[in-house]
């Protein structure tokens, strides 16, 4: 067979490898391919019989040819073997010529240059691109590569990219919508970009501007609801805030049973309450409420509570006081927006109560005669200055229940828009309990004239107030009053 020639050996044996013949007439040999022919076809051997002829001496020039064929064929193979023989030994003496050198050069044995590739990748110049620029018009229109550099625009945009050294840009476009641009300077190879070249950046753009839009669609929604965490935690804060403005503990009043109840409709609200002690020994009862919801109406509602509660101990007069509050109000109020309050000064001893009302929705006593209404003029607080609040009086009776509300409660509705309305609010302050039994039941009917699932519309506010039907006994024993 023909043999492969090994890297820097001797070339081996080509010959004919002669086999002497034997009586059983075997097979004379078997010819190797040349090396320098390309053929690696194995040759046959002579046969059989002619080795036959070969020992019985039949042509004897042919047999002392033979013979010098088998002379020359060992002393050729002898001679390749030799050669072979060199060839395996330079083979092993080669590392060790390499190690000498090395041993004798170490510093310049091997040298590795590294290269630093180069940075084909730069970031795009920063652009604010307006809505109003002609550039945006431009660039939807085309919606494929634009060749800035013969673009005549007057564009702020456009001469941002120009000094940058943009040559190309590729818009972005989602939903008909503007999302970004890839922006492309000169090609390193000094020509313009191809066809092929746009094509690409096409196809590209067409595929990134889908993705890029759902990652600002990400970002904004988390901006979002960072935002409302923010907001969120602002408006805990605003309600610890407010919670503070309203009484920490009912006053403690013999022969008086107060109660009360305060809702707002948002984290934060319009609606206040207040229990205000005068020098006198009487108390005022105050309840207000700020038009709107919100952050706006409690920012109002601190106000207007901080010059009830300054003004109250100076001027005693309820109608006083809130002609002063109105006055404090008009100057700084936003517009469109007032206080409807009510003022209410009570004698615990004998049971008188003065009030005054701006505007605030009517409270209802209960009394042995039926329900009554403690109804007083008065304009809104905030609305116009220089205003006067009448005054008015009532004497409470033993057993008398009076209801000071906000009109979360009345004006509530049901599912088809009913209101809920003041004379189901009269009737439910005519049925009987006081206290915090009649808030209860309140809120109870409340609940079951909007529905379960109805979602409170404004703040609500209750204040009920009864005076204990034993205190006539203490009137006949303390002398009848102030």
């Amino acid at each position: 067979m023909a043999q492969q020639v090994g890297r820097g050996a001797a070339s081996a044996a080509q010959e004919t490898e002669a086999t002497p013949g034997g009586a059983s007439g075997g097979a004379s040999g078997m010819t190797r391919a040349d090396p320098s022919q390309n053929g690696t076809r194995v040759g046959r051997g002579t046969k059989a019989g002619q080795g036959d002829k070969a020992d019985q001496g039949i042509g004897g020039d042919q047999g002392t040819l033979a013979g010098r064929s088998a002379k020359a064929g060992r002393r050729t193979k002898a001679s390749q073997g030799a050669e072979a023989g060199q060839g395996a030994q330079a083979r092993q003496d080669r590392p060790g010529r390499v190690r000498g050198w090395l041993r004798r050069n170490p510093q310049s044995a091997i040298t590795v240059t590294q290269t630093q590739a180069p940075n084909l990748l730069a970031a795009g110049p920063e652009l604010d691109l307006a809505s109003n620029d002609p550039l945006v018009g431009y660039l939807l229109s085309a919606a494929s590569a634009v060749d800035i550099t013969g673009l005549q625009l007057q564009s702020p945009a456009l001469q941002a990219l120009r000094e940058a050294g943009v040559v190309l840009v590729v818009p972005l476009i989602s939903s008909g919508s503007l999302v970004g641009l890839l922006s492309l300077g000169p090609r390193r190879s000094e020509r313009g970009y191809s066809t092929d070249d746009l094509r690409l950046l096409n196809s590209l753009a067409g595929y990134a501007a889908p993705a890029m839009r759902v990652g600002q669609l990400v970002r904004q929604q988390q901006a979002e609801a960072r935002q409302r965490e923010r907001i969120d935690q602002e408006l805990k804060i605003a309600q610890i805030i407010q919670q503070q403005f309203l009484p920490k503990s009912l006053p403690d009043l013999p022969s008086w049973h107060v109660a009360a109840f305060y809702r707002p409709a948002r984290t934060v609200g319009g609606d206040f309450y207040d229990f205000i002690s005068l020098p006198d020994g009487r108390v005022m009862f105050v309840v207000g409420d700020v038009t709107d919801k919100g952050v706006p109406a409690a920012l109002v509602m601190a106000s207007t509570h901080a010059l009830l509660r300054d003004a109250a101990p100076r001027l005693i007069s309820p109608g006083k006081v809130l002609g002063h509050v109105n006055d404090m109000l008009c100057a700084d109020i936003p517009a469109h927006m007032f206080v409807t309050c009510l003022a209410l000064v009570l004698d615990p001893v004998s049971g008188q109560i003065e009030f005054a009302n701006a505007g605030h929705d009517v409270p209802y006593v209960r009394t042995r005669d039926g329900v009554q209404e403690l109804r007083a003029r008065g304009m809104p607080l905030g609305l116009m200055p220089g205003m006067d609040y009448e005054e008015k009086s009532f004497q409470f009776q033993p057993g008398d229940c009076a209801l000071l509300h906000s009109d979360g409660l009345a004006e509530a509705h049901a599912p088809d828009r009913e209101m809920f309305g003041f004379p189901r609010v009269a009737q439910l302050v005519g049925k009987g309990p006081s206290g915090e039994a009649l808030i209860d039941l309140c809120l109870t009917e409340l609940g079951n004239f909007t529905g379960p699932d109805h979602e409170q519309e404004d703040d609500i506010t209750l204040v009920s107030l009864q005076r204990s039907p034993s205190a006539w006994r203490q009137e006949q024993q303390g002398g009848g009053g102030r």
